[in-house]
């Protein structure tokens, strides 16, 4: 058995390039596969000797490549504990996002808002070149306050924009923004029916997120409540890795 759980520890450590993933519950299914679900204490004693003598020495050069994206482990380290998450990983989790709704929602890059902001309509008029925004159900746009993230999700069937925000911020000039860009986009597009008419919504987002904008983004996109709590952020994390790693959303 120990050897079993030894060679899935290295085979897992290949796959993801470090064990910030991993958790016992991976260990547990991997013996249960094997006709044996019971971890004695001498296979955790082997097992955390052997993981320490992997994670010192770490894979060079591992990366994680998903069309235009690049993670590398720094990148994906941002998952561990507490840490902030970067651009790098919301951006490329948008885009499994996307992947996974066949298209039918479209996430921002998360340097949309910054850019809009910086250079009006014009100097964001080509992102959407090439999408026709208005055919999808949903738009979800991460807004980088400096100290915070905050979420705008845009719900085309009701023209309704919604903020979501861990401190309770009304951000009147978020709404503008996001609300002159569909107007200027459906002036465009030739879209009359979205040139006015919009609601705006606040939402206060009980945790920070920046933790969690990630899971945010994908409760809504597949329509699922937003039920989760701090407790359930460690879990979380590490199954953002591995849908990271594995390019796509695990169920």
């Amino acid at each position: 058995m120990i050897s079993s759980v030894l060679d899935f520890l290295e085979s897992f450590y290949i796959r993801y390039g470090s064990f910030i993933p991993l958790s016992e519950s991976d260990v547990l299914e991997h013996l249960k596969k094997k006709g044996n679900s019971d971890l004695s204490s001498r296979s955790v004693r082997e097992m955390t000797r052997y993981r320490a003598g992997l994670a010192s020495a770490p894979i060079a050069g591992f990366m994680v490549t998903y069309n235009k994206h690049t993670l590398s482990l720094e990148d994906l380290g941002t998952l561990e504990e507490q840490n902030w998450l970067n651009d790098q990983i919301i951006n490329m989790y948008g885009e499994l996002i996307m992947e996974a709704t066949e298209h039918k929602v479209h996430f921002f890059n998360s340097f949309f808002h910054k850019q809009l902001v910086a250079k009006g309509y014009d100097g964001v008029k080509r992102w959407t070149k090439k999408v026709d925004l208005f055919s999808k159900w949903l738009l979800l746009i991460p807004i980088h306050l400096e100290i915070h993230w905050s979420l705008v999700t845009v719900t085309m069937a009701t023209k309704t924009i919604s903020y979501f925000d861990s401190q309770g911020i009304h951000n009147s000039v978020c709404y503008q923004n996001i609300m002159k860009y569909l107007q200027s986009e459906a002036r465009e597009k030739k879209q009359t029916a979205f040139q006015k008419g919009w609601k705006l919504v606040d939402y206060f987002a009980p945790l920070s997120v920046c933790l969690c904008a990630c899971q945010y983004c994908r409760r809504l996109s597949v329509k699922q409540p937003l039920q989760f709590s701090q407790e359930d952020m460690p879990r979380i994390r590490k199954r953002i890795y591995k849908e990271l790693c594995d390019r796509r959303l695990n169920d």
